[in-house]
């Protein structure tokens, strides 16, 4: 599978992970990580909060640092 950007921008790269907001396939020059809360514990009780790393492409990366929240 190639990097959806690469391909946007005439190149090919190989991918290696999928953009957790929109799905598209990215290369490691262009991928982005952030944390993201994760809720978890029993159904009746305090639930306990984790944060998670996500993969995102630039695009998720850029609407989900100016708070528009594309990518959840």
């Amino acid at each position: 599978m190639h990097c959806l950007e690469c391909r946007l921008a005439r190149t090919t790269s190989t991918a290696v992970a999928v953009c957790r907001g929109c799905g598209a396939a990215v290369c490691a020059d262009r991928a982005r990580t952030a944390t993201a809360p994760v809720r978890r514990g029993p159904v009746l009780g305090p639930p306990a909060e984790a944060a998670v790393r996500q993969v995102l492409c630039p695009t998720c990366a850029a609407a989900k640092a100016s708070g528009a929240g594309a990518a959840s």
